[in-house]
């Protein structure tokens, strides 16, 4: 067993998804932590010798990876075959995949095929100096934290939401590429169809100007500013987890412990309160300003600019003078 950290990096139609250049960064951060540490990238799929030469970038100090022709789209049978064959040759201590629809999919069964722990849904990964993992998730429906270990059994293995870890800054060098054969025996299951989901517009996790919403401006009239304001600033509106409740807001809009976590450069935060679990999804955002009627509201703990006041009069004067200021 080695002291490496590998990770299951994702792609969909030849294009490798964001999460896995976090892990990848999230890895290097680890590894450092621990003496002779490496972070090995692991990509699959039918077109993985040209995405194993995108990842020298990712900070891994070793790509490998799996290409052949039934791995064009995502099965769980073959990719738990392609990604089990990597974890044998490379021998890792810990295994970190991106808890994405596919990465849930995929870690179960394969933690159920090697034999060993999964911590789902992590927040936060820390290492000692002895390669123990401490994997942070929320529990309880978001209300605690909850710090996992895997004592007994190797790799020890952890899904990572999305937007939650940094990019390394930069590539390693000399990074090794390492092609893995597999031999693939018939699927049970045969596909005889893929259908596209109709993409989703405005995707939080991906936006550079959040405008978030919260039940004190809840009402269709602020819904509406809040979209307007979040046009002007190039971005998207979000919100809590009381307005996704009352059925205002869509889920893929809830920012939070049992939302998604977000970081974009700014984070205008309206009528919202701050509870813990909707801080725990936003207070990484580079610059944050919240709009409260409560002056002792939590949001303001985290908030670079606090202004007390009723967001529903404060959001239109906003759109005004950038109205103004884009003339």
């Amino acid at each position: 067993m080695s002291k490496d950290i590998l990770v299951f990096v994702e792609q969909r139609d030849g294009v490798i998804q964001s999460v896995g250049y976090e892990l990848c960064g999230a890895a290097r951060e680890l590894a450092s932590k621990v003496e002779g540490a490496k972070v090995v990238a692991a990509v699959i799929g039918d077109t993985a010798s040209k995405l194993a030469e995108e990842l020298k970038d990712s900070g891994a100090d070793v790509v490998c990876y799996v290409e052949h022709k039934c791995l064009k789209h995502y099965l769980n049978e073959t990719y738990t075959d392609a990604f089990a064959q990597i974890v044998k040759e490379v021998e890792p201590n810990v295994v970190l995949i991106g808890a994405s629809s596919i990465g849930r999919d995929l870690a179960p069964r394969l933690s159920a095929r090697i034999n060993t722990g999964l911590t789902a849904d992590c927040t936060k990964l820390e290492i000692n100096e002895e390669g123990q993992l401490f994997s942070t998730r929320p529990a309880f429906g978001g209300n605690l934290f909850a710090t996992i270990i895997c004592p007994d059994h190797r790799p020890q293995m952890s899904t990572v939401r999305p937007g939650v870890m940094k990019r390394a800054e930069k590539g390693q060098e000399n990074v090794e590429i390492r092609e893995v054969k597999v031999k693939f025996a018939t699927p049970k299951v045969e596909v005889l169809e893929y259908v596209k989901a109709k993409q989703e517009v405005g995707k939080i996790e991906d936006a550079k100007a959040l405008v978030a919403v919260g039940r004190g401006c809840g009402c269709d009239e602020s819904l509406a500013v809040a979209n307007e304001l979040a046009s002007l600033l190039g971005g998207t509106t979000a919100t809590s987890r009381s307005l996704v409740d009352e059925g205002k807001m869509p889920s893929s809009k809830q920012v939070g412990q049992t939302g998604k976590t977000v970081r974009p450069d700014l984070y205008l935060a309206f009528g919202i309160s701050g509870a813990v679990q909707h801080i725990a999804g936003m207070e990484d955002s580079d610059y944050i300003i919240a709009v409260n009627k409560d002056k002792t509201a939590s949001i303001f703990n985290v908030a670079d600019l606090g202004i007390v006041g009723d967001g529903n009069a404060i959001m239109p004067l906003v759109v005004e003078e950038i109205k103004k200021l884009k003339k």
